[in-house]
């Protein structure tokens, strides 16, 4: 049956649009290398025409440029219309590798949905808050021992604070009651001299000159501090 019908081919896969481009690139290269040889004859028939005088010479060169002119129109409009599909293809292949982009995307997205979604049955939100409580109420806890650690031994629990507060009340009144008019206690400002006359309670000197007692005629003249005066030397002339 081989034989009779043959065997039946494979079909070719579609180009793609990377070979598509790349083909038509190519032939646009090869258009391009015939506008070059095309200049090239155009500038010698330019030099030619220059150098002949004008007659039927003259006028042959420029019919042979002519038709290279032509030709090169045409290979310069062949030249657009295939940078014209280049850049569809272009295009087109932007929009492809855009779509790919897209799909991976989406693609990455359902496998990390996925993946939260399986983490998010492994924890819950009451888990949370109970784990929560649990930190609150042992720092509360810790609290509790550290104060009962810090607690002072010299300080009676019976203490009630406001009696404290009276006796710190009173003590600054005594404080304020000791306080001078310059605002220094009596404690800090120094002690005064003692009074030496006062201690001593010395009488008075006399100021006038002293009588004699009764009974004493020849009593001899006493000076300002009670004492015999001395008698005064007189000249002899």
């Amino acid at each position: 049956m081989k034989r009779v019908f043959g065997v039946k081919k494979d079909k070719e896969p579609p180009p793609s649009v990377g070979d598509a481009s790349d083909r038509i690139n190519k032939r646009g290269e090869t258009v391009d290398e015939k506008i070059k040889k095309l200049d090239v004859e155009l500038n010698r028939y330019k030099e030619q025409i220059k150098k002949t005088r004008p007659g039927p010479a003259q006028e042959a060169v420029k019919s042979r440029a002519m038709r290279v002119l032509k030709q090169k129109r045409m290979y310069e409009g062949q030249r657009d219309m295939l940078y014209n599909q280049t850049f569809n293809l272009d295009q087109v292949s932007f929009a492809s590798e855009g779509i790919k982009d897209a799909q991976q995307t989406m693609t990455a997205l359902k496998s990390a949905n996925k993946e939260l979604k399986g983490m998010m049955k492994t924890v819950k939100i009451q888990d949370i808050d109970n784990l929560q409580d649990e930190m609150m109420d042992l720092m509360d806890v810790s609290n509790e021992i550290q104060e009962t650690l810090g607690r002072s031994y010299s300080v009676p629990d019976d203490i009630d604070e406001e009696d404290l507060m009276g006796e710190l009340d009173a003590l600054e009144a005594d404080m304020g009651m000791e306080t001078e008019a310059d605002g220094v206690p009596s404690y800090l400002q120094p002690d005064a001299e003692p009074d030496l006359d006062a201690e001593l309670r010395l009488p008075s000197a006399p100021t006038g000159q002293a009588t004699a007692p009764a009974g004493r005629s020849n009593a001899q003249a006493e000076d300002e501090l009670g004492l015999p005066a001395v008698p005064r030397a007189t000249l002899r002339g």
